[in-house]
């Protein structure tokens, strides 16, 4: 920024010119990130409005799936109907679940897992999506790093940057992810200015594309910038991937050039934790029972929903459509009632409220509360404590009779 002003000598005539010059280029990045961060406050509102609708929907796609599932043989031609079916319907959660972590409006669950095996456990399906033109291979360090990441969500990362790398080789390619553990220097953070010095895990995405101009680069973590054309895409799917990485304090960036394919680096901070080892289970056949459970849900479709499956393996079920008419049902089968299965936010009583007033009576109850809501909302509002049972919606009914039978087993 250049401020220039005329010096004018006795007879009026300009004899010199008095410049400032500024180097605004701090002045310019600071803007570049209020308007970044001013986009995903917009996607997170927008998102975390819509969320709670959305995933009542999927629960009841979900649950009426499921239970398809659950009553045909293995051999009806139909089953993989269904599974695409499931398969869509997890996708459209996950897709939420990453909008919410983009928009900083779902909170992640945070724990040591090991980085190769979220890779393999993703490879199947990421397989799968890109098609059978283009080749995806993993290299997977033997220092196998441990680092503090929601699974789920770097799962989706990979996802995301799949679904570009196959739209970047329309006619085939190399897909491949490779991990391995690397140091970070101070001339590294000077040099890209960010990161911190210290180790981290490094998992490398890279595809032989078509690659990307340097006017592309600078702006594919934007909210909605595609290079797709109208109707192709939401220019969502690397936003996220930038949302979530963040989230995780990791780094991430890219390097590409046209024609010579695209290669992302992201950066996890390694765990200082130490790793619970557990042993792989295979899926449990839900198990059911026969005491009697009391739903409060407002919307009619899950609730209705949730009945017939609870139904099916054999509990009795009492319902309530809001928090008032849960305390009334209890009031009435309190000798009964084994089990509180409540909606967290409902009409004129919410979750928590009809729990706390029905503890007056039956400090032992046990409760397990499913919301649709952003985990942000209900920690803002109070209206779960830490130490109760809270499932998301949407949930499979296997998990959910798995957990109802865990909460009911407890001593």
């Amino acid at each position: 920024s250049i401020t220039s002003t005329a010096v004018r000598g006795e007879a009026g005539r300009i004899a010199a010119y008095r410049c400032i010059a500024r180097d605004v280029t701090g002045h310019k990045k600071l803007e570049a990130q209020l308007l970044q961060a001013q986009k995903m406050e917009a996607i997170g509102q927008l998102t975390g409005g819509i969320a709670h609708d959305f995933n009542n929907i999927l629960t009841a796609i979900i649950g009426y799936g499921s239970v398809l599932k659950m009553k045909m043989r293995e051999d009806n031609p139909l089953r993989a109907h269904v599974d695409g079916l499931l398969r869509s319907a997890e996708s459209a959660a996950a897709l939420t679940h990453g909008l919410l972590a983009f928009g900083r409006k779902q909170i992640i669950t945070l724990k040591p897992m090991r980085l190769n095996v979220i890779v393999t456990g993703v490879t199947r399906l990421v397989s799968r999506l890109i098609g059978e033109d283009i080749r995806f291979r993993t290299v997977l360090t033997e220092d196998d790093p441990v680092v503090t990441a929601d699974g789920g969500q770097i799962e989706q990362v990979l996802m995301n940057l799949g679904t570009n790398a196959m739209d970047a080789m329309p006619g085939g390619g190399v897909l491949t992810v490779k991990t391995e553990v690397v140091r970070l220097e101070s001339d590294f953070v000077q040099a890209h200015g960010y990161g911190s010095p210290g180790d981290y895990a490094l998992m490398t995405v890279s595809d032989t594309g078509t690659g990307m101009d340097k006017k592309t680069l600078q702006k594919i973590f934007e909210p909605f910038f595609t290079t797709k054309e109208v109707g192709k895409g939401t220019g969502l799917g690397l936003s996220i991937v930038y949302g979530v990485i963040k989230q995780h304090n990791g780094y991430i960036n890219v390097y590409s050039e046209p024609g010579a394919g695209t290669t992302f680096r992201i950066y996890l901070p390694l765990s200082g934790e130490a790793l619970e080892e557990k042993a792989l289970q295979e899926h449990e056949a839900p198990v059911g029972g026969s005491e009697t459970i009391l739903i409060a849900e407002d919307s009619e479709e899950v609730r209705n929903l949730t009945k017939s499956i609870l139904e099916e393996f054999g509990y009795t079920v009492i319902t309530a459509v809001d928090g008032e008419e849960a305390v009334e049902r209890f009031m009435e089968n309190r000798e009964r009632i084994g089990l509180l299965l409540f909606d967290v936010i409902m009409p004129r009583k919410n979750g928590k409220e009809a729990y706390d007033e029905i503890r007056k009576t039956a400090a032992d109850v046990k409760a397990i509360f499913l919301s649709g809501y952003t985990e942000e909302i209900i920690q803002k509002r109070g209206l779960v404590e830490e130490g109760l049972n809270l499932i998301s919606k949407p949930i499979a009914p296997t998990l959910l009779l798995k957990k109802i039978r865990e909460t009911l087993d407890k001593g």
